[in-house]
């Protein structure tokens, strides 16, 4: 069964930070954007299982994980602690 939006899920992304990597590769737009996706609970382009580990996790407090692509291609992820003390911009290679 597909995910719809959270829209009535709210939870906190803390301070939000974003990698060397991910600075110097994305563009202000594919971030901004994605961390609004992100923050409504859109996962972008992961596989149904990780969609429904992360609607999950809003339940339980785990760790949230969004996979995204900007418009050339380029992969990128957000992930939001557990805590919700801080979420993160990153690409996969700086894991």
């Amino acid at each position: 069964m597909p995910t719809q939006p959270c829209s009535h899920v709210r939870f906190a992304l803390g301070r939000t930070v974003i990698t060397r990597g991910a600075l110097e590769t994305l563009s202000n737009k594919a971030v901004l954007g994605g961390i609004a996706r992100h923050s409504n609970c859109d996962w972008g382009d992961l596989c149904a299982e990780d969609k429904q580990a992360n609607d999950e996790a809003l339940q339980h407090g785990a760790r949230l994980l969004s996979a995204f692509h900007t418009d050339d291609g380029r992969k990128f992820w957000i992930i939001t602690e557990a805590d919700r003390s801080v979420t993160t911009v990153l690409l996969p290679e700086e894991y």
